[in-house]
């Protein structure tokens, strides 16, 4: 370690190349029926020589596994934690999850009203400067009060609304449907009874008179 990093860095590039020249002399030899020393040699092990992950064929060896830049790309990324399944998952939410509670220490709700009516303040602050600036421009502006709980007439008769008031000092209703008076309910229901009457005890042979009469008198 005390030779330096310029000169650990050329030994061990010096290392790599003579390692690349011997693996050629290895396959030179079986090519010419020699023996396969590169199956049957000793092995490297990684304490004399290492290779870095993803940059197969060079190695470090000694000093050089600690120079700065290298001694990082050995150092193993921790694994990743644990993948939680959905069930551990949906353990832990409950109505604080969602915000049902948030209320209940007495401490939001106030400061909601304070940012309200300070954003109220400011709004309405915005208008009267625009409004003041309109008027400086000569800009005239007409407001017309609109009440937005008034009853159109015109609507109220096509539709057949029809209100009912009750006594002095009583809450006033509005029908937005047609409701039929108490003789219109009368009459329908004498006409029903008319009906089943008929139905019941006339003959099909005098059904079919009175509906030819009818006819004839186009009633």
């Amino acid at each position: 370690a005390g030779l330096g990093e310029f000169r650990i860095r050329d030994l061990n590039d010096e290392i790599n190349k003579l390692l690349r020249e011997k693996g050629h002399w290895e396959f030179r030899i079986k090519e010419l029926g020699g023996p396969d020393y590169a199956r049957i040699g000793p092995k490297m092990l990684d304490h004399e020589g290492k290779e870095v992950p993803g940059n197969r064929g060079y190695k470090y060896f000694g000093a050089a596994k600690d120079l700065p830049g290298v001694r990082e790309l050995f150092e193993k990324e921790p694994l990743p934690p644990p993948r939680k399944t959905r069930a551990e998952l949906m353990k832990n939410i409950d109505a604080e999850y969602y915000g049902y509670r948030d209320e209940d220490d007495g401490i939001l709700e106030p400061l909601e009203q304070e940012h309200e009516k300070k954003v109220i303040a400011e709004a309405v602050e915005k208008w009267k400067m625009e409004r003041e600036a309109r008027l400086a421009r000569g800009e005239e502006e007409e407001e017309e009060e609109v009440n937005i709980y008034a009853v159109n007439d015109d609507e109220s008769d096509e539709e057949g609304d029809k209100e009912r008031e009750g006594e002095e000092g009583q809450q006033k209703f509005i029908a937005h449907v047609p409701v039929p008076s108490q003789q219109e309910i009368e009459e329908a229901l004498v006409r029903r009874k008319k009906m089943e009457l008929l139905q019941k005890y006339a003959s099909e042979t005098l059904m079919a008179q009175s509906e030819e009469a009818k006819t004839l008198l186009g009633l």
